[in-house]
This record gives C-alpha cells, sequence and structure tokens, in this order.
C-alpha cells in the first residue's frame, strides 16, 4: 500500500520511550501556530512511499524498541498506518502516535470510512491534542505543549475513560 510522506528517522530517542523509527506523515489540517514540523502540512509535499518497504527498513534494525507515527497528521493516513502497524506489533514493537486531534474526536468520529478505530487498535501510546504554543514546554516528556496528553490507549478502549500513561 502506499502513503503520503514526509521522511523518516531511523534511530530516534526523542519521539517516545526506547530506540524509536519514527515515520512522519505528509498532510496535516491543524496548522498549528508554531509547529515542530511545518513542512508536513501540505498535502501535496513529501513523497509516495510503499509500507512493505517501510515494514522492511523498521524490521531490519534490531535495536529498535517501538515505530512512531507523526506528521503531519498520522489520522489523516490511518487505513494505510492500521495496516503497517498491525505487522509491525506483530513483529513484537511497540507503536506510539502524535495527533493533533484528542482522543474523545478520534472515537466520537470513528467510522469504516476513515479507519480511526483501526489505527487506535493497534497504539499503545497517543500523544493527544493540538500544539498549543503558549503552553509550550521542554520539560513536557514526549510532548511540545503542556496540553497535550500520553494516552495509553489500550486501557483507554477498554475502560472507555481516558487513562494517562505514565512514561
Amino acid at each position: 500500500m502506499q502513503i503520503r510522506i514526509a521522511g523518516k528517522t531511523a534511530e530516534s530517542i526523542v519521539d517516545g520511550p526506547g530506540i524509536r523509527y519514527t515515520l512522519y506523515v505528509q498532510g496535516c489540517p491543524h496548522h498549528c501556530e508554531g509547529c515542530h514540523n511545518p513542512q508536513t502540512h501540505d498535502f501535496l509535499g513529501g513523497y509516495d512511499a510503499d509500507t512493505d518497504e517501510i515494514l522492511k527498513d523498521i524490521l531490519e534494525n534490531p535495536l529498535l524498541d517501538g515505530v512512531t507515527f507523526s506528521g503531519g497528521e498520522p489520522f489523516c493516513h490511518a487505513k494505510a498506518l492500521a495496516q503497517l502497524g498491525k505487522k509491525i506489533k506483530s513483529s513484537g514493537l511497540g507503536i506510539m502516535a502524535y495527533s493533533g486531534y484528542t482522543i474523545e474526536y478520534l472515537i466520537s468520529h470513528a467510522n469504516q470510512e476513515n479507519c480511526y478505530m483501526d489505527l487506535l487498535s493497534v497504539l499503545d501510546y497517543l500523544v493527544d491534542g493540538p500544539f498549543i504554543i503558549s503552553l509550550k514546554s521542554y520539560e513536557a516528556k514526549f510532548r511540545g505543549s503542556t496540553n497535550q496528553r500520553i494516552i495509553d490507549v489500550k486501557k483507554t478502549l477498554e475502560s472507555k475513560t481516558v487513562v494517562i500513561a505514565d512514561l
């Protein structure tokens, strides 16, 4: 399957716990002021990549603890990322994603067409909510602004209440 990406980082220690492969998808509707990745906003930017090639790249690195979907907005590419995520999970790696949407929004707006629940179901953690420049913090672990939450997705979906992860 093809996916529009802005790029990738083979080994990152800032995009979640441990050593992570970070995939930056292309296209974002949020356009947050002060965004760390403004080059990912344009849906026509970036380039097409094959998810099987991305998976091969990920699996070739035995040092990885997990994969992070960033952007851009990963939920604008939910179908492709969910399919890729299932294969990543079956290899034993964890998955985290960043989204400008809140988890409440994603759940309440999920449908078969947008595949939000398919993507949520493969995530271990979700950093949710828009980046807010007035709440920017260099001390907010794995987050850009203090309004953003690190959510334990599995526990949240099971309990039907937001469960904040302790990373």
